[in-house]
């Protein structure tokens, strides 16, 4: 008869002190073999120089030092710079402002509506930015037969002064309803008795939203302001499939990320494209721990 129907408690296989190391072995095997060794190997390759003549030699922070000063990696950073000036404000506060009319019960259907503004996110990208390519098109796309029956100029979604926008409204519409998400289940997490006490001192809705709802989940607008900050500046699906359709605009050095894939699979300079991979982390790194600094000192 076996321990347990005999009444005995079953023998323990593993002591509590290693169970919770046992438990995180799968992430940690799978995070060092598609992380931290890829990144290992990535950084190795940016410490060497490959040449027709002479073939690969060890260069130190040759590479580095080449793209510290590289004013095409420069240029991609201020263009997402700018990017990100437009597409990150209108994509948080629609995500705000969203999240805050699920969560007032203004809506009937609450369900269904976070359902289908969250629905954009689970396109993949590339499709995302084909199906705006698509409605973008100069002769086939449907704004430029609108334009044409009506007898109106067409807009030209890539012209150099339209491209960011063009961009930003493909990243807005895939992202604002996973950043409202987010903000709705902080939202939610709040104690409603708080909203009972506004209430009973005479509070309206707009004033609760504002002088209590949005002071609780600063936190939660901090982090996805730091996540939006990380995706913007390593922007690369969009641009990448939009070549096609805008190559007097979008040039191979459009993003720094951009700019790192041309160098490794076009011009086969892998060594100075991991330089690159790495400076760019260097600079998400700066752009995020700035950002956190700024937010701790206003909360302070």
């Amino acid at each position: 008869m076996s321990n347990t129907l005999s009444g005995q408690k079953p023998r323990v296989i593993v002591s509590k002190k290693v169970a919770p190391y046992v438990l995180l072995l799968p992430f940690l095997l799978v995070f060092v073999g598609f992380l931290i060794v890829p990144m290992g190997y990535a950084f190795g390759l940016s410490l060497f120089k490959t040449a027709l003549v002479g073939g690969t030699r060890f260069v130190g922070l040759e590479n580095y030092a080449r793209a510290v000063v590289d004013p095409k990696f420069w240029d991609g950073v201020w263009l997402l710079v700018r990017f990100g000036l437009i597409q990150m404000p209108i994509m948080l506060s629609l995500a705000l402002i969203f999240a805050l009319i699920l969560d007032s019960g203004m809506v009937y259907a609450r369900s269904f509506f976070r359902v289908s503004f969250f629905l954009p996110y689970a396109v993949p990208a590339v499709i995302a930015t084909l199906l705006w390519g698509y409605l973008y098109g100069p002769s086939y796309g449907p704004v430029a037969q609108l334009a044409t029956a009506l007898s109106l100029p067409k807009p030209d979604f890539f012209s150099p002064g339209a491209i960011l926008g063009s961009l930003a409204n493909i990243t807005i519409w895939e992202y604002t309803g996973y950043n409202m998400i987010i903000y709705f289940a902080a939202l939610q997490a709040i104690p409603g008795d708080l909203e009972e006490a506004a209430k009973m001192d005479g509070a309206s809705a707009l004033t609760y939203a504002l002088r209590v709802k949005l002071p609780m989940i600063v936190p939660m607008i901090v982090v996805t302001v730091i996540f939006s900050i990380i995706g913007t500046l390593q922007l690369f699906s969009e641009p990448y499939l939009i070549t096609n359709l805008a190559r007097s605009v979008i040039n191979s050095n459009f993003t720094p990320n951009y700019y790192a894939y041309t160098l490794a699979f076009v011009a086969q300079q892998y060594n100075y494209s991991a330089a690159i991979s790495f400076l760019l982390g260097a600079v998400v790194a700066v752009f995020s721990y700035a950002f956190m600094l700024l937010a701790n000192r206003g909360g302070r």
